[in-house]
């Protein structure tokens, strides 16, 4: 600044300082510095509501751990489990396995309804009244779906579907489970 006096030209330092201001008089060290913007204090912000805990999607349940997949609801009571991904029946008491087997599930346009259930009525050698097939050891759990043996599973394999009934090809295991099974057991159908 004291360069600037000397030379007496107060226009030419406020145009080397780059302040803008044009002034008749000798320049102060006010008038040759550069504006400097008054520090404000930063606004207070609200504070953001934090988004909501991810919920985990309705209709899936946790499995536990093991081949079978088994939903954590097979694991109280009396119940039948049946997964239509693994196409696996389990018939458990308390969390323990009994038996279990292959099972075929209703086709496209009569599929087997998922759900929780509870057996309503056994018939060992039942004869649907609607298609006139044979569907013995049949335990009823949802309508007129059973749990029963299905002599084309047998045979076919899993080529064919049900009406809606849950089919095992085991005569054998089917009966084991039919003669254990009570009036009031739970029926578990999902898909996991």
């Amino acid at each position: 600044m004291g360069i600037l006096r000397k030379l007496g030209a107060t226009t030419t330092a406020v145009a080397l300082l780059g302040v803008g201001v044009l002034t008749a008089g000798p320049a102060t060290a006010a008038q040759a510095a550069p504006a400097v913007a008054p520090k404000v204090a930063p606004k207070a912000t609200a504070p953001q509501p934090k988004a909501p805990a991810a919920k985990k999607p309705a209709g899936k349940n946790v499995l536990v751990p093991g081949k079978l997949r088994l939903d954590k609801r097979c694991m109280t009571g009396r119940i039948i489990c049946m997964n239509k991904k693994t196409r696996k029946l389990a018939f458990l008491y308390n969390g323990k396995l009994l038996a279990t087997g292959d099972v075929r599930f209703g086709g496209p346009r009569t599929p087997t309804r998922n759900g929780s259930f509870k057996v309503y009525r056994k018939s060992k050698n039942h004869v649907s009244s609607i298609y006139k097939s044979p569907m013995p050891y049949a335990m009823f759990f949802s309508g007129g779906q059973a749990v029963h043996y299905s002599a084309d599973f047998k045979a076919r394999g899993y080529n064919g579907a049900s009406h809606g009934c849950a089919n095992m090809r085991d005569k054998k295991k089917i009966a084991w489970i039919f003669a254990r099974v009570k009036i009031g057991d739970k029926v578990l159908v999902y898909n996991a």
